[in-house]
């Protein structure tokens, strides 16, 4: 968990247009958000508590972030659904993949404010 927060803040300070991030709690969980400049949509990190041994990556599910993962990732990266990216202990972090996803979620507004114009 330590490793994937490092990589998300990694993230966004070398992702152009994302600002400084908050760190905050939502739901009980450690969630990333971008007030400064309100690029992107939050993400959450938490252990998936039904699967011993696994944590996540949430996003926000009304989103199309996760469809956008599945599509670029189908065999590298585990889905939950519409909302999330499942990762196990065991296995070695997906650096390059999960800091894609990661870029893309800092960024979802921005983007899709740069589509309407």
């Amino acid at each position: 968990m330590l490793a994937l927060r490092r990589l998300i803040f990694e993230t966004a300070r070398t992702t152009r247009g994302v600002g400084a991030l908050q760190e905050t709690l939502k739901w009980g969980q450690p969630s990333y958000l971008t007030p400064q400049t309100n690029s992107g949509s939050t993400i959450r990190i938490d252990q998936v508590k039904s699967a011993a041994g696994q944590y996540a990556v949430y996003f926000h599910c009304q989103t199309n972030l996760v469809e956008t993962f599945r599509e670029l990732y189908p065999t590298q990266l585990r889905f939950e659904g519409n909302r999330s990216i499942v990762l196990d202990v065991k296995d070695v972090l997906p650096r390059a993949e999960l800091r894609h996803c990661v870029a893309l979620a800092l960024t979802y507004h921005l983007n899709k404010r740069k589509a309407v114009r």
